[in-house]
């Protein structure tokens, strides 16, 4: 006989509350293992994205006489520079991220608009500032400065947060400054990026939903209306669903051919830096359509792996997260994660033919240097709250430093989404003292 489906249901419910408690760490003793899962996945992706980069850049060079080791070198460069950011970020502290959260910001609307003054344009988008043989893109600390700011302001605002005019006043005149400085140079990827940072924080701040029908429908009249003025975007939609692509256009070509290279690979792949693709059929083989050369060599089991790669920094990152209560780390590890695995998505679902191709990185892998970097950078601040183990905000021996708080309780007194209802220990308009009042004892 078949088993009722309320049997099925009933012995279903045990297994996700266990899942869940998996993924929280409840009842297990704090430990290093988050970080050391956000260090491993993030070096690795690193890794992958060296090796892609070489593979696909390193014959686009000999095609057209350049040097065939100069992007990869470049590449180099800059992954040690982020991960000298990386380990730096890493051992500072919530106190010192809400002072770097204003002058960030300060330095960031700078830059992007000194962009629009000396920018270069290239592809259509004024958004690199060249310095010498190299190129930097402020756009790309502008996501860093905009979670920090973010959580900072957002954490001060507490329980007004809930209502959607002090959600907003922050969010709009400032937060959005960056965003449409971004847009004004005619990059529509990027500052939907940014959208997301901003959508994030104030959603883990506790944000009323409505706020986000409001600044999601102006959100999509905006992009589309930068769809329709710029043949390039124009094109890059028609493209996406399969218009005008009779004549040979080459963002048509792009697409069809990012898929026909992952088709090809099959389930292992033909082999490292046996790519046929990316001898100039496919543009930005090295940048953008990275994903479908890791594809063409490694098959389905290399796309397979690095999208693990991407859900284990997550679920390491959302258990850090879960371990505090204090509202303003939880803000921005949850701007930090949306950033990394939303952009990631994006940049994927373009490859795959889901999304319209709008000029998006896969972070850790794609080429670019100031992308690689502050990426990296970000990490370092997830990695900073992962080394540390907040301590019970009603410990009764705060000079016994091995008194540490049970991640069960700190995990049960509020999910992500609420931080901002639980922030204080006198209630939600309360001005207690947090869960994290700087003592903390170190991993590893």
């Amino acid at each position: 006989m078949t088993r009722p489906a309320t049997q099925y249901v009933r012995g279903l419910r045990p297994r996700i509350r266990r899942g869940w408690e998996l993924l929280e760490g409840v009842g297990r003793a704090p430990s290093g293992s988050s970080y050391y899962l956000i260090l491993g996945a993030v070096l690795a992706l690193t890794a992958i994205g060296l090796l892609m980069v070489l593979s696909a850049s390193s014959v686009e060079a000999i095609s057209e006489g350049g040097e065939r080791f100069g992007l990869f070198l470049k590449q180099c460069i800059w992954a040690g520079a982020g991960l000298v950011l990386m380990l730096v970020f890493s051992r500072l502290g919530p106190r010192a991220y809400r002072a770097l959260a204003w002058p960030s910001l300060g330095i960031a609307v700078l830059l992007l608009l000194l962009v629009l003054v000396i920018g270069e344009d290239i592809n259509g988008n004024k958004n690199w500032i060249r310095i010498g043989s190299q190129t930097f893109q402020p756009s790309e600390p502008t996501k860093l400065a905009l979670a920090l700011w973010f959580a900072a302001v957002l954490e001060r605002k507490k329980a007004l947060i809930r209502d959607w005019r002090h959600a907003l006043i922050p969010a709009l005149p400032l937060g959005g400054l960056p965003i449409g400085l971004v847009l004004l140079g005619g990059d529509l990827g990027t500052g939907l990026v940014l959208m997301m940072i901003a959508g994030a924080a104030l959603f883990f701040a506790g944000a009323p939903l409505k706020l986000f029908l409001l600044t999601g429908a102006v959100a999509l009249a905006g992009s589309l209306l930068m769809v329709v003025t710029s043949p390039n975007r124009g094109g890059r939609v028609r493209a996406w669903l399969g218009l005008d692509c009779d004549n040979g256009a080459d963002l048509c070509l792009q697409s069809q051919n990012g898929l026909f290279a992952m088709a090809s690979g099959g389930w292992f792949g033909v082999g490292i830096g046996q790519s046929r693709q990316k001898w100039n059929w496919i543009p930005e083989a090295h940048n953008d359509f990275i994903f479908a050369i890791i594809g063409e060599e490694f098959g389905l089991l290399g796309t397979g792996v690095v999208v693990a790669l991407f859900g284990i920094l997550a679920v390491a990152t959302i258990r850090v997260a879960l371990r505090y209560r204090d509202p303003f780390v939880r803000i921005l590890m949850g701007s930090i994660l949306v950033w990394l695995i939303g952009q990631a998505f994006v940049n994927i679902g373009m490859v795959t033919g889901l999304l319209p191709v709008i000029g998006v990185p896969l972070p850790f892998i794609s080429y670019g240097g100031s992308a690689l970097t502050f990426t990296l950078a970000a990490v370092g601040v997830l990695l900073s709250f992962a080394r540390k183990t907040p301590y019970a905000p009603d410990a009764s021996d705060a000079s016994d430093a091995s008194d540490q708080a049970d991640p069960g309780s700190v995990a049960a007194a509020g999910s992500l989404v609420g931080a901002g209802s639980t922030s204080t220990s006198g209630g939600t308009g309360g001005t207690g003292s947090t869960a994290t009042t700087g003592r903390s004892s170190t991993r590893p």
